[in-house]
């Protein structure tokens, strides 16, 4: 079993979750439990291992793999703010979506607990996805 350091893991993940702004990848060695980054637009410390594309590197899943976008905020509205769910739904059928949830839920004081939710799941499930793949956290 790999092992590899959560905030290491954690940190990486955040870097390479910019929704597009920065061309950057994480991996993790599961031959020597190390996270790497690559990126195109950031200043990096070091450059990342030559068998980086082809050794045994596991890339750090998305957003969208991790269910923390669209069905996050949904699944936050069905537990915090019930009487909202029709209009969060009709916010994620247009564009902007994710500026009239955040405007709707600063008014109704639960910004912040948002913030709190979202984090938290995203903890919990690259932990979860670390776990399926073999990966032991420290």
């Amino acid at each position: 079993m790999t092992i590899v350091k959560f905030n290491e893991v954690l940190d990486a993940y955040e870097l390479s979750d910019f929704d597009g702004l920065v061309d950057t990848r994480a991996f993790i060695s599961l031959q020597r439990g190390t996270v790497h980054i690559v990126s195109h637009d950031l200043e990096q410390e070091g450059e990342p291992p030559e068998d980086i594309d082809g050794g045994d590197y596991l890339a750090l899943p998305d957003k969208a793999e991790l269910c923390l976008g669209r069905s996050l905020a949904i699944e936050f509205t069905q537990e915090q703010l019930p009487g909202d769910i029709d209009t969060v739904w009709e916010y994620f059928r247009k564009r902007g979506a994710y500026g009239h949830f955040k405007h709707l839920l600063e008014r109704k004081g639960r910004l912040q607990a948002w913030y709190d939710y979202e984090n938290a799941a995203k903890q919990d499930r690259l932990s979860a996805w670390c776990a399926d793949h073999g990966i032991g956290l420290t």
